[in-house]
């Protein structure tokens, strides 16, 4: 099992014509050969999939990469229900550089993020 640094950049849209780096989640996730994320790894090791939520390029949010079922959220208090944002079916997405995924973010709002790098952790 690998895990991997991930980031991810709000990708063009309606309102960000450009995208924008500075709306961006960075997140620590196991990753099969293939680029999907592999949960029978995630048990292993989910105190180490991390997540962090940029806007206007600093941190505004720490927390966790949590596998529910066949879906994935990203949760920033694991105390407090409804505040995990879902990522739009993870479990068959590639996370590779270049690559889109969707997140519903807090306002309820789904937006589209492009993967800009993905770098394998030490061990």
């Amino acid at each position: 099992m690998s895990l991997y640094r991930v980031r991810m950049e709000l990708a063009r849209s309606k309102d960000a014509p450009y995208g924008d780096a500075s709306h961006a989640y960075v997140f620590v996730a196991p990753l099969d050969v293939e680029g999907h994320l592999d949960a029978s790894s995630w048990k292993a090791s989910k105190g180490r999939c991390v997540v962090e939520r940029f806007t206007q390029g600093a941190v505004t949010q720490r927390g966790v990469l949590v596998h529910v079922g066949r879906g994935w959220h990203f949760d920033y208090d694991m105390s407090q229900r409804g505040d995990d944002q879902p990522l739009y079916k993870l479990d068959r997405h590639q996370i590779m550089q270049g690559e889109y995924l969707s997140v519903t973010e807090h306002d309820g709002v789904m937006r589209t993020f492009k993967v800009v790098s993905v770098s394998a952790l030490p061990n």
